[in-house]
């Protein structure tokens, strides 16, 4: 949904440009269409009972949440707070899983007033927890267990979750152990599984390694007369940043069918974040000056890491252009922001444009783990975020004053 016309860079019907000028940089811009078009594309392609559930933690504005909402989408939620943006954004609080290795008892109390689908249970001490609070609320907590396969995604070390140096979920080797117990428990209502091994894949063939031995477990739980009604298949479907090749969704549909065939009235629950809007979101920053040292250039931009910090965290890859093209020469440089860190940059070496003071720069595949990971590193205000619709465009977050920036505090 982003695209050049005559050299300038649009948002569905809309000029970023223009845009720029009425809610000024630095700048999110959302395309709803693209959310849209990706939750449809996966939807379409997992043929049997599933339910799509959004990973707030990706892009947590309620005009993104709404959106998936109205397609029917439920939410992968790592906190309280998440369970309350889902509910302020209109989501069916009983289509939501909550997942994370450390909720609190107030979260846990939260989520079983909102009546949500289940639990994500992801150690011993937690199940021992939920009970509790489950116990004293007069309540059933729902719940699946997270288990860690001990499977490679070949992804990043940073967003690898399914090895067993991870801190997440029980291990398949403890993971019955789990359910029994759970079993025994008055409160404790026993969903389903689940699993997650890791973000940004784009080869698919370790989510079929992983789902072969859920697949064996859930066997073998069966055997004891523990039947799982919900497969919680997790997420991490990637997305092209640079020249990675597109997720084979025909054959991830295919391995899901294969891996789970002994299970044909269990739904399916997908938690994906990244791949329903990494590329459905940019981030415009304006030049503010450019200088060389000794040769080398660079160009420093109103945005900063503390607005887009995956290329300081990963030294993530995100493609950059101006926004209007001027058919001018290249030059090698880092384009920079204005915080007082070695590791303020969004590129560094990078073959660009040469660009002039109040150029208009997209840093593009921004939508996911963009302004959810914004901070206020140097009493920075967080950047305004706007949705477009066609040749419509919202503000969906006004950017932040200074007065937000000390609210709460006192001398």
């Amino acid at each position: 949904m982003f695209y050049y016309k005559n050299n300038e860079l649009y948002v569905e019907d809309m000029k970023v440009a223009d845009i720029a000028l009425e809610f000024k940089t630095p700048l999110y811009i959302y395309s709803k269409s693209h959310f849209e078009t990706q939750y449809k594309k996966l939807d379409e392609k997992i043929t049997r009972r599933h339910l799509i559930c959004f990973a707030l933690k990706a892009n947590s504005n309620l005009a993104v949440i709404n959106t998936f909402a109205k397609l029917g989408a439920g939410a992968d939620v790592v906190s309280a707070g998440e369970i309350f943006r889902a509910k302020k954004a209109g989501l069916d609080t009983t289509k939501i899983v909550f997942s994370g290795v450390g909720k609190t008892p107030d979260e846990i109390k939260y989520a079983l007033e909102n009546n949500i689908l289940m639990f994500n249970i992801e150690s011993f001490e937690e199940l021992e927890e939920i009970e509790k609070v489950a116990c004293l609320l007069n309540k059933t907590a729902p719940v699946s267990f997270r288990v860690n396969p001990n499977v490679d995604p070949k992804t990043h070390p940073y967003i690898s979750t399914g090895l067993k140096k991870n801190k997440f979920g029980i291990s398949h080797t403890q993971i019955v152990d789990a359910y029994k117990k759970a079993s025994q428990m008055k409160h404790i209502s026993i969903k389903g599984i689940q699993f997650h091994i890791g973000s940004q894949l784009t080869d698919v063939s370790p989510f079929f390694e992983a789902q072969i031995k859920v697949a064996h477990i859930m066997r073998e739980l069966l055997s004891l007369g523990i039947k799982l009604d919900i497969i919680d298949i997790g997420g991490g479907l990637g997305v092209v940043y640079e020249n990675e090749k597109e997720p084979d969704l025909d054959q991830y549909a295919n391995f899901i069918n294969e891996a789970f065939k002994d299970f044909p009235d269990s739904m399916i629950v997908l938690e994906p974040g990244r791949f329903l809007v990494a590329n459905g979101g940019i981030f415009v920053t304006k030049v503010l000056y450019r200088k060389q040292n000794e040769g080398k250039n660079f160009i420093i931009v109103d945005g900063a890491m503390n607005d887009l910090i995956r290329p300081s965290l990963y030294d993530a890859y995100h493609k950059i252009e101006p926004v209007v093209k001027k058919n001018a020469k290249k030059i090698t440089a880092d384009i920079v922001g204005p915080i007082c860190e070695s590791g303020d940059f969004f590129a560094r070496s990078r073959e660009i444009d040469s660009l002039e003071r109040n150029d208009l720069v997209s840093i593009f595949s921004s939508g996911a783990y963009g302004f959810t990971m914004a901070s206020n590193y140097n009493s920075r205000c967080k950047p305004a975020e706007v949705l477009v619709d066609k040749d419509k465009v919202k503000l969906v977050r006004a950017r932040e004053t200074f007065e937000d920036l000390i609210r709460g505090e006192t001398i």
